[in-house]
């Protein structure tokens, strides 16, 4: 079967590499795709903010399935269209993507159904936040209601601090649209947890946890990112845990949704905060998260195009997902600059290098490929992966494998799973 994989990213990249271990895949295409994806795949042009780009090139490739990497195509109802016309596609309709591109739908969603999240309150004005900020002890969470790219989450020290952030928001200097409404939410406490579901719409089918490094600075320290490193292991949560997850949190939002009309089938990403009161969701992403995807299919043995056809076809409970026992870790090497602004175009080496060590996959996310080498294109511009029997042994191969890539401003975490490991 041929895949069509819409996305540029260092997700794509790790969605590309998985779906070409299927035996049933002969062709994969990815639109743009970067240069470290064009190694693995066709990479075609297309504007992911444009429907009349997506879908002439679809019908075009008749591709057997589709899978939708990135948010925004969601939100712009990608899905619909191509389910309208009679193509195969994996991921959330429109109003199922509700959840990730209104951040006030989902808190009020919550509530409705009694799954635990920390107290919020949902702002238009400046004036309505100082009026509900008095209701909040800081630190407070302040987070613009529409997509930011993983950037529109701002924890402020203090009440001032909040208002400020808000008002930020609220001129769009920010992070544009997405600020015109503002949630303010209670500064939760404990380790965050990435917690994966595949549904077809009524049943859902856990994937392995992961834990994300949304800061850009070692010891969790500056501003929020689209996500500096990942690592996933068998025991980071267990069984029981993962159950209660499931049957508190994963499948009520699933049943909810199909109350609603929002029947929902694809990737459901909780984002949780593991406090002492239990499990709190923080936030839900409609897709495959970022740099999560990278370990957790490094440890995936099953057929992803089975899973993901099982979700498209609501046969969720006839696949079983198998994983290793392997640790996987993922360290995103990004640009001088970012999550500010930053200078592409930079000569990425030592690539080939990185790639000889054990276990070691890099997966490119803002890379470009001219004259046989490649170039850096986007903030983050690399995610190196590594496997291995322990998440100590994990760890080390991943930055082992970092210090043999350079390029001008290159910086990176050199905490990625340190907690865990210390621990």
């Amino acid at each position: 079967m041929r895949i069509l994989v819409l996305g540029s990213g260092g997700r794509e990249h790790a969605l590309v590499w998985k779906l070409r271990q299927s035996e049933r895949v002969s062709k994969v295409y990815c639109a743009p795709g970067n240069g470290g994806i064009a190694e693995e795949a066709e990479c075609l042009p297309v504007d992911l903010k444009s429907l009349e780009s997506m879908v002439p090139l679809a019908e075009r490739l008749k591709p057997d399935l589709t899978v939708v990497g990135p948010e925004l195509p969601l939100t712009l109802g990608v899905v619909d269209e191509f389910t309208r016309r009679g193509m195969t596609v994996f991921g959330p309709t429109k109003a199922a993507a509700q959840l990730e591109w209104s951040k006030s739908f989902a808190k009020e969603f919550l509530q409705r159904y009694r799954i635990p999240t920390a107290a919020y309150a949902i702002c238009d004005s400046i004036e309505e936040v100082r009026a509900a900020l008095k209701r909040f002890h800081a630190p407070v969470v302040v987070k613009a209601d529409g997509l930011a790219a993983g950037k529109g989450v701002v924890i402020a020290a203090s009440k001032e601090e909040a208002a400020s952030a808000a008002a930020e928001m609220f001129s769009g200097k920010m992070v544009g649209e997405a600020g015109a409404r503002v949630v303010l939410e209670e500064c939760l406490k404990g380790d965050e947890l990435s917690f994966l579901v595949l549904s077809d719409g009524e049943r859902v089918a856990p994937l392995v946890a992961a834990q994300d490094h949304k800061r850009v600075g070692d010891g969790d320290t500056g501003p929020n990112t689209g996500g500096m490193g990942a690592y996933s292991t068998a025991d980071i949560i267990d069984a029981q845990m993962r159950d209660w997850l499931v049957n508190h949190i994963a499948r009520p939002v699933v049943a909810g949704m199909k109350a609603e009309g929002a029947e929902y089938k694809g990737v459901l990403y909780c984002g949780l905060m593991m406090t002492a009161k239990g499990p709190m969701v923080l936030e839900f992403n409609c897709r495959f998260g970022d740099p999560e995807t990278q370990p957790i299919l490094m440890r995936m043995e099953s057929d992803l195009v089975d899973a993901l056809e099982a979700s498209i076809s609501g046969r969720m409970d006839e696949v079983e997902l198998k994983w290793s026992e392997d640790a996987a870790v993922c360290v995103v090497m990004a640009s001088g600059g970012y999550p500010g602004t930053f200078e592409a175009g930079k000569w990425i080496t030592g690539l080939d290098e990185a790639a000889k060590v054990d276990g070691v996959k890099v997966f490119h996310a803002g890379t470009t490929k001219r004259d046989g080498s490649f170039y850096t294109s986007g903030g983050r511009v690399l995610g190196v992966t590594a496997r291995a029997g322990s998440l100590e042994s994990a760890v080390e191969r991943a930055y082992e494998a970092c210090g043999k890539i350079e390029f001008d401003g290159v910086h990176y975490r050199k905490d990625i799973a340190g907690r865990a490991v210390k621990g």
